[in-house]
């Protein structure tokens, strides 16, 4: 359905546990139950298949497990397959507003319209103690969404692989074209990646003996993810259509893959890896190094690893086909502009 609102207004949609926000050209559905943006789509689309989730958790590599890594923070694992929703608050053109579920929902009409709209929800972690983290998704009247993300730094808990935002896609990419360095890097192997413009066809996996983290990009300043499929089985033509993400102020991580984390962990052999069947992309704002002094013992370098007493915040920007990252501090606050 195609909304048309005066002067670039977002047209809002009040269900009984999902907020629909829509313009010209996209559509967007936050959900109250499930706990995210449950749906986002673009050009007609659909470029979500579960609402983004943090996470805290890449597969170990055979440095990890020589120097004993899973065992000392393994509770991030568990922390990245189940993540508690907790709470969400939602804020019409600036101003906090009652939980609109039913029968709060009935009080709003047909024509319901705002500048911007912000929908604040808050996940716990399973960990032991347990600490929080904060998403945030703003949308203003040119269909940008911009997503803050905060984790809450606890003490005692131990040190995490990486933490970031995972989006699972509908279907696999085609493949995607990034501008960063060059292969496979990590904070701690980034000396041999050479900047520049780089098209990887697929989603491959590195095919070591046994399966683990693959595919990191560090030092990324663009990436553009392609899809020519769709899960509609009556469609009878799909056009190519693509997702950008580039940065807005700091280089990024990412991982554009086939498979979950624990899936890659599941398997002891290439072969047991299940079906390709969706594409898993994670955008990172902190990465734990690979090390490699030795594979029986040496840890990663001090300053290559991601300490979880600390807080970490960042911003990312859905814009149309286009998801920009941004780092900021955690005390910075988002602003409704464009």
């Amino acid at each position: 359905m195609a909304y048309t609102t005066k002067n670039q207004k977002l047209a809002l949609v009040y269900g009984d546990l999902t907020l629909g926000v829509h313009g010209s050209d996209f559509d967007y559905i936050f959900s109250y139950q499930t706990g995210g943006l449950e749906s986002l789509v673009r050009g007609k689309k659909e470029w979500l298949y579960r609402s983004p989730r943090p996470t805290f958790w890449r597969a170990t590599t055979d440095n990890d497990r020589g120097n004993g890594f899973p065992y000392r923070s393994g509770m991030w694992l568990a922390a990245d397959q189940f993540v508690r929703f907790a709470d969400v608050s939602v804020a019409i053109d600036n101003q906090e507003i009652p939980l609109p579920t039913a029968p709060e929902n009935n009080r709003f009409c047909e024509n319901e319209t705002a500048d911007c709209v912000q929908l604040t929800y808050t996940y716990e972690t399973i960990t032991v103690p347990s600490t929080e983290v904060t998403v945030i998704y703003r949308v203003t009247s040119d269909g940008r969404i911009h997503v803050r993300v905060h984790y809450t730094g606890k003490d005692t808990l131990p040190e995490f692989p990486v933490f970031g935002l995972r989006l699972l896609l509908p279907t696999c990419a085609t493949g995607y074209i990034y501008e960063g360095l060059s292969g496979e890097t990590y904070p701690d192997r980034m000396a041999g990646g050479r900047p520049g413009t780089y098209d990887v066809t697929g989603l491959s996996v590195t095919p070591y003996l046994v399966p683990q983290d693959c595919g990191m990009h560090m030092d990324t300043h663009r990436v553009t993810i392609y899809r020519d499929t769709v899960l509609d089985n009556t469609a009878r033509r799909v056009e190519k259509s693509s997702l950008t993400i580039s940065e807005g102020g700091k280089p990024f991580a990412f991982s554009c893959l086939p498979y979950t984390a624990e899936e890659l962990e599941n398997a002891l052999h290439q072969e047991e890896l299940p079906p390709a069947r969706r594409t898993v992309l994670c955008i990172y704002g902190a990465v734990r190094g690979v090390g490699g002094i030795d594979s029986w013992g040496a840890d990663v370098g001090e300053n290559y690893r991601i300490d979880a007493t600390k807080d970490m915040s960042w911003l990312i920007r859905f814009m149309k086909a286009v998801l920009a990252l941004l780092a900021e501090s955690a005390s910075s606050k988002a602003s409704c502009r464009r």
